[in-house]
C-alpha cells in the first residue's frame, strides 16, 4: 500500500497519565531516554508511537497520525494545490527523517513522514 501510517503520537497534558493508561490497556512498552522530551510508544508491531506533553498554545490533547511519503516537498506542493493548508512545514527529526503536518480542505489535521535513506 502507498503511502503508509507509518506513525502515531498522542499529545497529552500529563504524558505519566498517558503511558500508565495505554500501557495498561494495550500492554504497550515505552522508551524516554532515546529522545529527551518525547516517549516513544514500542507497540510491539509497526506502526510505532510517541507520547509528549501538550504546549500550553494548544487548545486540547489530540491523536497525530503521519503517512509514509517518498518526498515531502513535492507532496506538500501537491497538498496545497489540491486545497490544504501547510501547519507546520518540514521539519527536520534527527536520525529519523523529515516531518511536516497538514490539514485537508475540510480542517483535518495529519502528519507526513519522510524518513532518512
Amino acid at each position: 500500500m502507498p503511502n503508509p501510517l507509518c506513525h502515531f503520537e498522542f499529545m497529552t497534558s500529563d504524558p505519566e497519565k498517558c503511558k500508565a493508561f495505554y500501557g495498561a490497556l494495550f500492554d504497550w512498552r515505552f522508551d524516554d531516554r532515546s529522545m529527551p522530551g518525547y516517549t516513544l510508544v514500542q507497540p510491539g508491531a509497526e506502526p510505532t508511537g510517541g507520547i509528549f506533553p501538550r504546549p500550553p498554545s494548544a487548545p486540547a490533547g489530540c491523536v497525530n497520525v503521519y503517512f509514509h511519503v517518498d518526498d515531502l516537498a513535492a507532496t506538500l506542493r501537491k497538498a496545497t494545490e489540491l486545497g490544504g493548508t501547510i501547519l507546520v512545514d518540514r521539519t527536520p527529526i534527527p536520525k529519523v527523517g523529515h516531518f511536516a503536518m497538514i490539514t485537508d480542505p475540510e480542517g483535518i489535521t495529519i502528519g507526513l513522514m519522510q524518513p532518512s535513506h
